[in-house]
């Protein structure tokens, strides 16, 4: 039977050992999807700890908003500073919902892995506002454990709701220049023809 299926493989143009390496990474792939599932319920829970956990001491993540933190501790002040209820911080809540592209590609004890989340942002003082983000994460397993050390978000700089938005602004401030700029030159007109009737 296992000559059959070696067989088979290799009628298939199937590489038998390759396809044993790649089926004993099911434990992995399933680690790294608890590893993600973490780091979605860490954010929209505000339980920092939960995703810094499976930040490496030198991890390197860059976010949305090109600040750049190095291992699980910055990670943690990242968020601190940036999300809460505590004074100067920007969001009051911040949530995430990310789905992988594809299956995490492996080279040897390392991993890349890549996807989108559908973002929503709260911030203090307007309106909540959703981006679609783009990720990419490098994990090393290290003692049996998976960890990230490096994780980069990104989003489409010229096409974007703030980028929308601030159009959207742009053009009401012209409409309502305009309407000022035709408001005060009738006044002006009008004044000018009273200037100018006779007396009588």
């Amino acid at each position: 039977m296992r000559s059959f299926i070696f067989a088979l493989l290799l009628s298939l143009g199937l590489n038998p050992m390759t396809y044993a390496a790649e089926d004993d990474r099911a434990a992995d792939r399933q680690a790294l999807l608890l590893i993600l599932k973490d780091v979605e319920s860490g954010i929209n829970d505000a339980n920092v700890d939960l995703m810094a956990r499976h930040i490496d001491d030198k991890a390197v993540v860059t976010w949305l908003n090109a600040e750049v933190s190095n291992g699980p501790d910055e990670v943690r002040a990242y968020f601190r500073r940036m999300v809460g209820d505590a004074p100067g911080t920007i969001l009051s809540k911040y949530s995430t919902h990310p789905k992988i592209a594809g299956p995490a590609t492996f080279y040897g004890d390392f991993a890349v892995a890549h996807g989108t989340t559908a973002d929503e942002f709260t911030p203090h003082h307007r309106s909540v506002f959703r981006f679609e983000t783009r990720w990419t994460a490098s994990l090393r397993k290290v003692d049996g454990q998976w960890k990230i050390i490096a994780l980069n978000l990104s989003t489409n700089t010229f096409n974007n709701v703030l980028i929308t938005e601030l159009e959207r602004l742009a053009l009401y401030a012209g409409v309502g220049g305009l309407a000022a700029g035709l408001g005060l030159a009738a006044g002006w007109a009008f004044l000018r023809r009273r200037k100018a009737a006779p007396a009588g």
